[in-house]
């Protein structure tokens, strides 16, 4: 029987498959390999190198192993991590393997680069050039051509002279690291004692090297990034790697200059706006341990780190560590699984902890650090409702008097204003005055959001577009389609209207440009090059504006009357962090909320800045009910081509589940968004006592359902984060 191995593929298949292992090709397990599938060849991991299913399989079918690729394997620990969050998302496993490798091209060694090294001989004649060059080529080493010529300060023709005279010679040097190694030791920050304190004590837990969970509880401005430099700098001269997920690391070019202030060199960047080339060096020099500090998106969770020793995820609470395709996963939560399968410290930091999270702290299962005061002089700034009921804005507007006043105020003391409102576009809704008709997507259950400044409505959902009409497409009645509600185009235009003379920018991040436009805007609003900003919830992550001092929210009741059950504690993070961009650098600042619910609690807990309270009213409504983190849940996402398909075989679901004491099927229901890119949608909704191995019922009922068939498709999402 020849030999064989299990190797696991990135399919949607239940698990590994049997292959045989040619002749003098020794694998082990994590081995990356090339093999047949079909008519074409796929990339895959040894999973298992002693061959355990292939007692099932006649060895005469089973097909040959066609490569072994020349990368370091996946560690027991990523193997392991693959396998955890297939169970607990009740994924095939080799979807998320697909996640780890995800950059074929580098599975193979970086292409060699040209080098320029000394031969020996001398030139024919010395200048002052040649002597430089030559003063730092004599040690024998290998330079790049622009390294050595940028070294000796000379110019690229020089360096080409020495080599026409054979005094040099080009060889092939290693491709080196895409970034340096940070120096831990520079640039130490000045921390104030509460700092300092919290510094040492993340230090120690680092220097540990054994699994924790710290939560990193401080105020905006309280300066829990450098806090936690301090961890970073510890891991570093353990020699080990660390991973910094951020919920927006393209936006975030002001980490990535804090980190380069704090190291002397900038973290390795991994998210989607990265080339296909430093994509390629980052995962080989990740896997190789040459890359030290990886700053990166919530698929960084899965890059094949060989010696990881700090997992941080900074801005812990945001929803954009939530993943809603294919594999559905909260990427917080699954680092703090891998941190517990690589025995390394985790540190989740946020000035708005999730409930989870906070309960956890509670609870004792994770340490917790509490930063109260901001860094320096700076103060938080004084928070006021303003009542719409009371003091209604112009006819026409949406930015109140009080809010004016203090925005003219802002811009004659040379500061800036920030005006929040989480709606891109100019308005939510078009409809024509004399039909009433509405705009509504082709595609989608949703209306259509116009975008004046490029003359389109579009879709956010699935992004069709198209463009303004001159009349009403129902009834052909010309100049009468009214915008309802304010977008932040819509609030621009106003905003212009009574500070025209103000330098106003727009932060949102469709209107074109991409990353480096919105990077570029971030960095205009630090240096003060603009008066007064309005932005969605881009503005709240995390940035810093030394020079804003008003804040005003122009519309937070948005997000409480939606049906979630996390609506209170979304809104009560969203506008804290807002507000929390106000006085960043010390004096006087204030921010202004603007509603209809001044007496609800979310805005009150807000505006008297008694978080606590806050806290302490949804840990207890979420006790009550039995939610998250007292109980469990699970959406079942059943959508097809048809409303009929979709509901039937929804209805069918339902019938099949004989839920245990402690599981409760809710449903199934059409879901608040009915259709998807011209998919109807139905949702059923698990809820499970913490006593319960949800997991292993769904596992079961979903094997005993009917299958998907013709358009039918079903996702499963364990602990589920939106509820549309």
């Amino acid at each position: 029987m020849p030999d064989t191995a299990t190797i696991l593929l990135p399919i949607p298949a239940e698990g590994p498959y049997t292959y045989s292992v040619p002749d003098g090709m020794l694998l082990q397990p994590g081995d990356v390999v090339q093999v047949p599938l079909g008519p074409r060849q796929v990339i895959g991991a040894v999973w298992d190198a002693s061959g355990g299913a292939a007692g099932k399989v006649d060895p005469k079918k089973l097909r040959p192993v066609t490569l072994k690729f020349d990368c370091p394997p996946l560690t027991e620990e990523m193997r392991r991590f693959v396998d955890w969050v297939a169970a607990w998302t009740l994924s095939p496993p080799g979807m998320v393997l697909k996640m780890v490798l995800r950059v074929p091209a580098a599975l193979e060694p970086l292409a060699c680069v040209p080098g320029i090294q000394w031969t020996g001989h001398e030139p024919d004649r010395a200048t002052a050039a040649r002597t430089r060059v030559l003063e730092l080529a004599r040690n024998g080493l290998s330079w790049t051509k622009s390294g050595l010529a940028h070294a000796a300060g000379s110019s690229a023709s020089v360096i080409d002279g020495l080599i026409r005279q054979g005094v040099l010679e080009v060889v092939e040097m290693p491709a080196g690291p895409l970034v340096p190694a940070p120096d831990p030791t520079h640039n130490l920050a000045t921390l104030e004692p509460e700092q300092r304190a919290a510094g040492e004590e993340l230090t120690a837990r680092t220097a540990q090297g054994s699994y924790s969970v710290t939560l990193l509880d401080g105020v905006t401005g309280s300066g829990k990034t450098e806090v936690y430099f301090e961890a970073v700098a510890e891991a570093v001269r353990q020699g080990r790697q660390v991973l910094i997920l951020l919920p927006e690391i393209a936006l975030t070019s002001s980490f990535l200059d804090r980190f380069e202030d704090r190291f002397g060199v900038k973290p390795g960047e991994w998210h989607s706006d990265i080339s296909p080339k430093n994509r390629e060096k980052l995962w080989r020099q990740v896997a190789t341990g040459e890359v030290r500090v990886v700053a990166g998106a919530r698929s960084a969770l899965f890059l094949p780190f060989s010696r990881l020793g700090l997992i941080i995820v900074d801005e812990e609470h945001d929803t954009a560590y939530k993943q809603e395709d294919r594999v559905f996963y909260n990427a917080r939560d699954m680092a703090v699984v891998r941190g517990h399968i690589a025995g390394c410290p985790v540190i989740l930091s946020s000035a708005t902890p999730s409930i989870e999270s906070r309960v956890n702290a509670d609870r004792g299962r994770y340490h917790y650090i509490r930063l109260a005061e901001r860094y320096g002089e700076a103060s938080l700034p004084d928070l006021h409702t303003i009542d719409m009921r009371k003091s209604p804005p112009p006819r026409g507007g949406f930015i109140s008097p009080i809010l004016r006043a203090a925005m003219a105020k802002s811009l004659e003391q040379g500061a800036q204003s920030l005006l929040f409102i989480n709606r891109r576009g100019y308005a939510p809704l078009t409809l024509c005055r004399v039909c009433g008709h509405r705009f509504e997507c082709p595609n989608c259950t949703t209306w259509l959001v116009e975008h004046r400044f490029r003359g389109q409505l579009q879709c956010h959902h699935c992004g069709h577009s198209e463009p303004v009409p001159e009349a009403c497409p129902n009834c052909g009645t010309f100049d009468h389609l009214a915008a309802c509600g304010p977008g932040v185009e819509r609030l621009a235009e106003e905003v212009v209207g009574i500070f025209p003379e103000a330098r106003t920018l727009i932060l949102s991040s469709d209107l074109g440009g991409g990353i480096k436009r919105l990077r570029m805007e971030l960095d205009a609003i630090a240096k003060g090059e603009c008066d007064i900003v309005i932005g969605t919830q881009l503005v709240a992550k995390g940035h810093n504006f030394p020079m804003m001092t008003c804040v005003g929210v122009v519309d937070a009741d948005i997000g409480l009357s939606n049906g979630d059950p996390r609506a209170a504690e979304r809104t009560f993070q969203l506008l804290s962090q807002v507000t929390g961009r106000a006085g960043r650098s010390g004096g006087a600042s204030a921010g202004y909320i603007q509603t209809y619910l001044p007496e609800h609690p979310v805005i009150r807990a807000i505006a008297s800045g008694d978080r606590e309270a806050f806290y302490d009213r949804e840990i207890e409504a979420r006790r009550a009910a039995g939610l998250p983190p007292f109980g469990r849940l699970a959406a079942i996402i059943v959508s097809a081509a048809t409303r009929r398909e979709a509901e039937e075989h929804a209805r069918a679901m339902r019938r099949a589940a004989k839920p245990p004491s402690g599981i409760m099927v809710l449903g199934p229901a059409e879901a608040p968004i009915a259709v998807v890119r011209e998919r109807h949608r139905f949702r059923l909704l698990v809820h499970a006592q913490l006593n319960v191995k949800l997991q292993d019922w769904l596992r079961q009922w979903l094997a005993e359902c009917p299958k998907e068939r013709g358009s039918i498709r079903v996702q499963t999402d364990v602990d589920p984060q939106s509820f549309v």
